[in-house]
């Protein structure tokens, strides 16, 4: 599939041609989802952690007699019932099993997330940037001019060098480089551009089976 290159000064250039394993898939939300739930569960793992009754520092002796008080058998403080004591069935920190996914299931996630962007006109790909563009009116007025809002740029390294001082501090704009393209990203903003070199290097590592 072929899409018209962007460019920060408004002249035109040519397209380029990205394949269709990568913007032309049928999308599976439950398998988006899935992964997006991975990542997120990586981004915030769970750390919290209490102490169980063998961790309890204190004495094992024995609080009551077994028999003859008419109450409940008690062995020592460390229980869970006493104020103090270890807590039952409590949060255990790392120990928590993390899912795992397999690397094959991750690129076609994203594959398809792409995918559901271009469907909806919101996947732009960008002239590599290699000029620096010093005012962030300048940038400004690219992304006005294309209608372009709730933006999340991916882009190489060389690029992300020259757009980095006048794109930062636009609001509801995000820049990302190419290695750390991710799904979470790509739905959390409205639309998507990439810079054409990241588009090759993207597409490189989804459709490399190797990899």
């Amino acid at each position: 599939m072929k899409f018209p290159l962007l460019n920060i000064d408004g002249s035109k250039t040519n397209s380029i041609e990205i394949s269709d394993k990568l913007v032309k898939l049928k999308v599976n939300y439950k398998l988006i989802k899935f992964v997006i739930d991975w990542q997120l569960n990586h981004l915030n793992p769970r750390v919290a952690r209490t102490k169980q009754r063998n961790e309890i520092k204190g004495s094992t002796k024995k609080i009551v007699p077994q028999k003859g008080g008419g109450g409940a058998r008690h062995s020592s403080r460390k229980a869970p019932l006493f104020v103090g004591g270890g807590v039952a069935h409590g949060p255990k920190g790392a120990v928590y099993k993390i899912k795992k996914i397999n690397k094959k299931v991750r690129k076609l996630a994203l594959a398809q997330t792409l995918s559901k962007k271009t469907s909806d006109k919101n996947l732009h790909i960008l002239a590599d940037v290699k000029k620096e563009v010093k005012k962030t009116k300048e940038f400004n007025k690219f992304l006005e001019k294309n209608k372009l809002a709730d933006v999340l740029i991916i882009t190489d390294t060389d690029s992300m060098k020259n757009i980095n001082r006048s794109a930062r501090n636009i609001k509801n704009v995000k820049i990302i480089k190419e290695e750390g393209t991710n799904i979470y990203d790509l739905f959390n903003y409205k639309n998507v551009i990439i810079t054409s070199t990241s588009a090759k290097k993207i597409q490189e590592r989804i459709l490399n089976e190797k990899n």
